[in-house]
């Protein structure tokens, strides 16, 4: 038997010896670290460096937002638009987990990491677009009718919807792991049917941002638009790694290799889109002043003295107060020059003309002879004091 183990003793330490090269660090790598952990500082491939450093000033510009987002809420006046922190609070939270998982997929695939991929990727993602899809209802009533939801309403909304995705991934691990007692493991088919549900939300989200643009309010029509500009960039993104995950890195023989700088790439650059077109305009026009031209085009302005709607459509008079006095207006219709009945009349009708008249009645020849064709006011005040 002595014989037997002296003859193994080549392969043995040919298999040793390539075990020793594959745990070896890369350039940038402590000699201590883990192989699993070599993509985050490995020199070589710098793909993980990069994608880390992105995803790590994401988080903090996440940070940095929810803290300023929290700091405005006392000085916004409009609460309709108030109505909408709680909400863009849990949007940031979403994104802020979505840079995070980022790191999930620059770490190599084993046991731990698996769990987090499959269940944290639908759910975050579910997060953010039940978000933006509560917001498009907001926007939907506010851009006909001036008046949205409560934020406890809209929040409801987002926890349920978010739910839905936290079942189908509870399910598909605790089937996969328990019942069938396999080690946790997915591919790529299996992985982009788990999130059929959040492209239901993308695409319910992005149809209904289009109807945002048709309303009488005009202020909140450019909040529609972030969300369709926000959506339409996600969905260009997810076809993006979906085909490449499922077709493209298999027919460049580059599948296993390319698959998690793939949905690595996909979580930052959707992380970034939903901060620079959703979040930053969002803050920057949450705590600007109401304008004159945002109010409704098919509604006549009201007038500030009396709270009355000033004429348009039967009125041909509008009076407005400058100082002490009043002065008139008169539209285009009126060819005639303006009167008022709250004008005394003058005395002596020899004296300057005033400001206002009353216009005469003119006479016809047809029905009244000649002597009759004078000024009916001439010698007013001798009759007047015969009588």
């Amino acid at each position: 038997m002595n014989w037997k183990i002296i003859a193994a003793l080549p392969f043995l330490l040919t298999v040793f010896n390539d075990g020793s090269a594959q745990v070896t660090p890369p350039r940038g790598c402590g000699s201590d670290l883990l192989s699993v952990y070599f993509n985050l500082c490995d020199l070589d491939a710098v793909w993980g460096i990069v994608l880390e450093t992105i995803a790590a000033l994401g988080i903090v510009i996440s940070l940095v937002l929810i803290v300023v987002l929290l700091g405005i809420t006392p000085f916004i006046a409009d609460s309709r638009k108030k109505a909408s922190i709680p909400i863009l609070c849990i949007f940031l939270l979403g994104t802020m987990g979505i840079f995070g998982l980022t790191f999930a997929f620059i770490i190599k695939f084993d046991q731990r990491t698996c769990p987090t991929r499959i269940f944290l990727w639908g759910v975050l993602f579910a997060i953010c677009f039940s978000c933006l899809l509560v917001q498009v209802w907001r926007v939907l009533k506010l851009v006909r009718s001036g008046n949205g939801p409560s934020g406890c309403c809209m929040v409801a909304m987002v926890l349920c919807l978010t739910l839905v995705q936290v079942i189908i991934a509870i399910e598909y691990l605790v089937l996969v792991t328990f019942r069938f007692s396999k080690a946790c493991v997915y591919n790529s088919t299996d992985f982009t049917m788990l999130l059929i549900y959040v492209m239901f939300l993308m695409a319910l989200t992005f149809v209904l941002s289009m109807f945002t643009f048709c309303g009488h309010y005009q202020k909140w029509k450019k909040y529609g638009a972030y969300i369709f500009v926000t959506m339409l960039l996600s969905i260009a993104i997810w076809v993006v790694w979906i085909v490449m995950l499922v077709r493209g890195n298999v027919s460049l023989n580059r599948s296993p290799q390319w698959d998690d700088p793939t949905l690595s790439i996909a979580l930052v650059a959707n992380g970034w889109v939903f901060l620079l077109f959703y979040i930053i305009p969002q803050l920057r026009h949450i705590t600007c002043p109401a304008k004159p031209e945002d109010e409704p085009l098919d509604e006549a302005p009201q007038d500030p003295h009396s709270g009355m709607m000033s004429g348009i459509d039967n009125q041909v008079f509008m009076y407005e107060e400058q100082g002490r006095g009043f002065t008139m207006k008169h539209s285009s219709v009126a060819s005639s020059p303006p009167y008022s009945n709250s004008i005394p009349m003058e005395n002596n009708m020899y004296s300057a003309p005033p400001e206002f008249t009353i216009p005469r009645p003119q006479t016809k020849s047809n029905y009244y002879p000649a002597p009759f064709l004078q000024d009916p006011y001439l010698n007013y005040q001798n009759r007047q004091t015969t009588f």
